[in-house]
């Protein structure tokens, strides 16, 4: 296990375990300050959706600087008890959901999705498939390889590379 701290927010200096395997690949330092520089002025009060959670920590980062709610979703059951555990040492009450993207079902709509999928079998399809519950108005972040991919009903605002990654902000407009 590595330690991720997070950067800023109530929560600041605080680590969080992130586990070693193949299936997460942790958002890097400057990749994650960049995504909330970007979306900063959406964060305060808003409703968090994590896909492709991994350690959780960009949505515990989320909710350390404003968020109210974040959900995480993550489909290896091994790495969805981490996000429990680091929710549990930071007394974090939030929702774990245990599955994959593509299949996710939520009555709730949110403010912000942070979608950081695997880059070795990136598939738009199931990022696109989250956009049902983003609210109108609201913002998808998504990191990914590559070019910025068209996500139907989305409006491309912002796109940057970082390495070997690239973050790419859509508008959701009525």
């Amino acid at each position: 296990m590595d330690n991720i701290r997070i950067t800023s927010g109530n929560l600041r200096g605080r680590t969080i375990c992130s586990p070693k395997s193949e299936w997460t690949h942790p958002m890097g330092a400057r990749e994650k300050l960049a995504l909330f520089n970007m979306i900063a002025s959406e964060l305060s009060g808003a409703t968090v959706l994590d896909a492709f959670a991994g350690s959780g920590a960009v949505g515990i980062e989320a909710m350390s600087r404003g968020a109210k709610k974040v959900v995480f979703v993550e489909k290896n059951p091994k790495t969805a008890g981490i996000i429990r555990k680091n929710l549990a040492n930071l007394g974090i009450d939030a929702n774990v959901v245990i599955g994959d993207v593509a299949k996710f079902e939520s009555d709730e709509r949110f403010d912000i999705i942070i979608a950081d999928p695997p880059y070795d079998n990136f598939e738009v399809q199931a990022v696109a498939y989250l956009t049902k519950y983003l609210k109108d108005g609201g913002v998808l972040v998504l990191s990914h390889p590559n070019e910025p991919p068209v996500i139907d009903d989305l409006k491309l605002t912002t796109s940057r590379k970082y390495a070997g990654a690239t973050l790419s902000i859509y508008r959701k407009y009525p």
